[in-house]
């Protein structure tokens, strides 16, 4: 009988080691499971993708549990996806007609939206030049060949009010700005594709933002500056969309953006601040 206590009561005491031993493997000494990343999704102008991929990487150092996702486009082309239904948590438009419609249909957290930088227009040419464009004159002449924005696109409605006011300019005459048109040989969706065929030598001379040579492109273009009297000032808005699962994060990225040093980052660019 003695014998039998013993061994259950050995039993008893080797049962209550292992529930302790398994206790302590779940305890405080384990391994917390590492906090998921909220994927951010921004929609961005084309002419944003220097400027934000800069800003994505100085974001995401000083934000590790976020992972932000670019959808670059030509703004007209992103305010179609997203009225089509695509998904995004924030909105960055290189104009304030797009940006107002998509308010105006409900997309938009309203009281998020917020001007974050200027922009204005410059012509750029292929570093050969083999046109001979010595000035803004030298657009009109018979045979250049152009490459713009299309007008439903900011950067190609910019250009069409530039040449308006050049029209207007006695300095160039009312028939400036046909003649320019007929010399047009192909109109972008992107201003990215602007830059790339009067890179590429396709194209004698193409209207862009003065933040819109990448570095890849710099050796293989000049830039003639277009002057203020007859520029104009492209205004960015950004905003949360009202769909966004991660609101809280997005205007926290929103406010990076519009900080010293998101604008920081922005000038680097060629943007200006608003």
């Amino acid at each position: 009988m003695e014998k039998n206590v013993k061994l259950v009561s050995g039993i008893f005491i080797m049962a209550l080691m292992l529930a302790v031993l398994v206790a302590g493997c779940g305890g405080p000494s384990a391994t917390p499971a590492a906090t998921p990343k909220a994927d951010l999704t921004v929609f961005a102008a084309a002419s944003l993708s220097g400027a934000f991929n800069e800003t994505k990487a100085a974001y995401e150092a000083s934000h590790p549990n976020v992972n932000i996702i670019y959808n670059f486009d030509g703004t007209q082309s992103l305010r179609t996806q997203v009225e089509q239904g695509a998904y995004a948590d924030v909105f960055a438009s290189a104009s304030a007609s797009h940006m107002n419609a998509l308010k105006g249909e409900g997309y938009m957290n309203n009281s998020t939206v917020a001007n974050f930088a200027n922009n204005k227009l410059a012509v750029i040419v292929p570093k050969d030049n083999p046109a001979k464009i010595g000035s803004l004159h030298d657009l009109a002449n018979p045979g250049v060949k152009i490459v713009m924005g299309t007008k439903d696109v900011p950067v190609g409605s910019y250009t069409l009010q530039i040449l308006d006011k050049m029209a207007s300019n006695s300095s160039y005459g009312p028939d400036y700005r046909s003649k320019v048109m007929a010399n047009v040989i192909s109109q972008e969706t992107t201003v990215n594709y602007v830059v790339a065929k009067v890179a590429l030598g396709e194209a004698d001379a193409g209207f862009v933002y003065v933040s819109d040579v990448p570095a890849e492109y710099r050796d293989k273009v000049s830039v003639a500056a277009i002057p203020d009297s007859l520029n104009v000032v492209a205004v960015y808005p950004i905003g949360v969309l009202k769909e966004s699962k991660h609101p809280e994060e997005a205007q926290k990225f929103i406010d990076f953006v519009r900080s010293d040093e998101g604008k920081a980052i922005l000038a680097k660019y060629g943007f200006t601040p608003v």
